[in-house]
């Protein structure tokens, strides 16, 4: 290859870079950031390549030793993997792809997969950005994936590899986060709305879900929210563990005060249609451009059912607290309005979960065919943008699966990482159109080694729930569309004679609940009949019937074999892989020729991404 092809080349693909924004060089900007512990010692910087399934990183770290970052699991650190480097006093670079042999020791992969674009020390820091694909070949690398991930990072106090758990942290992101919140706009005309209780004494009891009726704000015309973020007390946050917005039908009669949502006064528990929620771990959340809740005209709730859960774990008296949720809203008009749709496993009296178990699917499933007729007007087929999924601490993990005609269409959303500290709506790829007459089914998977006693379904943070909220246009009147089993079946199966549900519920007690035992009430929960419980914002409710069909698990993607290291060979994992590309023919010593004077005029990470393209050994 020609020097002059070579800079013709390295020209081309600066101008794709600038003017397609998908490369990430040694010095572009990356969206997203976040400290990564309690000091703010560590600070993380990052953005990704969906098309290329190629991440990039910059760690920011308060010292002038070692720093790493990876990817680690809930259960151990072992197997996680660990990229490190720093700046040795000569003012000479190491960097090296590792993982953890054990909880403390850190061993060099055979494939080194991630690609360095800057490591730099000064008085303060030590910085260092790498890129990495979303999944190496290499299976000590562990997978970016679309799922909560946890971040590991650490670093030492000199240039010695050891690790310290004083300096070892690890914190859930959800890393490929698709839209960010600089790329949305903020109308001029914003105006805040403050939906909150006021000075409420929180008891002393381990569970509290406290339910006060507020008004939307009385606007002349057509509103849109575009926006809305929790309102906590710093020295509360700990007890709050979510707030939800239900819109309320305007033919509901409601009471006044503050009470106990789901205790003796029933009507503390009227409207259904969550519009807006939040959850422990989140943030602020704002809609796309396009939608918007919509306020101000007939159709529309004029009032809102606030419900804050508080677990006062440790029954701290006289703890007052004024948390709420603040919304924001604009009178410049979105495209579309949206709703919410609550899916999953109906809560309260039938979910269980035996004790011991390794693994235990809970399932619920929805039936869209009777929407219309519940709804009282046609029903437009919804384009799913968004999502918030919520079990409580046993949840592991929790899909939505989409079926029509009886056949598996997609798998709408999942986190097969689920981390009940971040819970926070997430935005989809694309657009997902749902039809009427689809069923949609959410799987939920929980583990309980840690339990001697069956956890049924209910509010208490030590209760259970199975959960998923759609965020969909256009608006409809369905508010929640759940599932559960036949109990009775499933007691059968364990060899309980029982004649009704209550029974059912209570004979759960009498099993001894073995590894088989578990596995025989799973399946029987899976086989049996499935009621589906159909609510609209007026409170109208509908049952139908249904069974749980069966889930095509998504296979995992290609790898990304490395060009800068061995794939150990009892490291290929069986899935296959996406090799390196093909070396242009004719590259040779003319091409190492000018590789000074390219890097000089491009970037030494311009050139590096060129040579691995090229296959260009130096």
């Amino acid at each position: 290859m020609t020097c002059a092809l070579l800079f013709r080349l390295l020209l081309l693909m600066t101008l794709a870079a600038l003017f397609q924004g998908k490369r990430f060089g040694p010095t572009s900007r990356l969206r997203y950031s976040r400290f990564l512990d309690p000091s703010n010692v560590i600070f993380l910087r990052w953005d990704f390549d969906l098309e290329a399934e190629i991440i990039t990183f910059e760690l920011q770290v308060r010292t002038a030793g070692w720093v790493g970052l990876g990817v680690t699991n809930r259960y151990t650190r072992v197997g996680s993997d660990l990229v490190v480097g720093g700046v040795l006093p000569d003012g000479n670079v190491y960097f090296s792809d590792q993982h953890l042999v054990d909880e403390d020791t850190l061993e060099e992969d055979g494939s080194q997969d991630a690609e360095l674009q800057g490591l730099t020390e000064d008085a303060v820091y030590t910085t260092m950005r790498f890129s990495r694909p979303f999944r190496s070949c290499d299976a000590h690398d562990q997978d970016i994936t679309s799922d909560t991930i946890r971040v590991l990072a650490a670093y030492g106090l000199d240039d010695t590899l050891k690790l310290d758990r004083d300096r070892t942290f690890v914190k859930s992101i959800f890393l490929l986060q698709i839209v960010h919140p600089d790329d949305l706009d903020v109308p001029e005309d914003t105006i805040i709305h403050d939906l909150e209780l006021t000075d409420f004494l929180i008891p002393e009891d381990d569970t509290t879900y406290a339910c006060t009726f507020l008004p939307l704000p009385i606007v002349s015309k057509k509103h849109h929210i575009f926006k809305f973020e929790p309102k906590l007390l710093k020295h509360n946050q700990t007890m709050v563990h979510h707030i939800l917005v239900y819109a309320c039908g305007n033919a509901s009669v409601l009471p006044t005060g503050i009470s106990d949502c789901y205790g003796a006064d029933p009507a503390f528990s009227l409207c259904s249609q969550v519009i807006v929620g939040w959850a422990v771990g989140g943030t602020s959340y704002q809609f796309p451009d396009d939608v918007g809740v919509s306020i101000g005209t007939p159709l529309d709730p004029q009032w809102i059912r606030l419900e804050i859960h508080y677990s006062n774990f440790h029954n701290v008296p006289g703890v007052y607290d004024s948390s709420g949720i603040r919304l924001y809203y604009t009178a410049k008009l979105r495209k579309y309005d949206m709703g919410v749709l609550q899916l999953g496993f109906f809560t309260f009296p039938i979910h269980f979960i035996p004790p011991g178990a390794e693994s235990f699917l809970s399932y619920g499933l929805c039936k869209t065919e009777k929407f219309e007729e519940m709804n009282g007007v046609p029903v437009p087929d919804i384009q799913v943008y968004g999502y918030l999924l919520h079990t409580h601490l046993a949840g592991r993990a929790l899909q939505a699966v989409q079926y029509r005609n009886g056949t598996q269409l997609r798998i709408i959303c999942k986190d097969d990482f689920y981390d009940f500290n971040l819970q926070e709506t997430r935005d989809l790829p694309y657009r997902m159109e749902i039809k009427q007459g689809d069923e949609l089914l959410v799987e939920c998977h929980y583990q309980t080694l840690d339990r001697d006693s069956l956890t049924f379904g209910g509010p208490s943070t030590i209760n259970e729930m199975c959960l998923i909220f759609l965020f969909y246009y256009p608006r409809n009147n369905i508010s929640s569309c759940m599932g559960y089993p036949d109990i009775i079946h499933v007691a059968h199966e364990l060899g309980e004679e029982v004649s009704d549900s209550m029974e059912g519920m209570m004979a759960m007690n009498n099993v001894e609940w073995t590894p088989e035992n578990i596995k025989k009430a799973e399946k029987a929960c899976k086989e049996a009949q499935q009621t589906v419980i159909i609510k609209t914002i007026d409170e109208v409710v509908e049952n139908t019937t249904g069974w749980i069909p069966e889930i095509i698990r998504a296979p995992r993607g290609p790898c990304l074999e490395s060009s800068g290291g061995k794939v150990e060979p009892q490291d290929k994992t069986p899935a296959g892989y996406r090799a390196a590309p093909i070396a242009l023919s004719g590259s040779s010593t003319a091409t190492l020729r000018c590789l000074p004077l390219a890097a000089l005029l491009f970037g030494q990470g311009a050139l590096s991404w060129l040579l691995a393209t090229l296959q260009v050994g130096v």
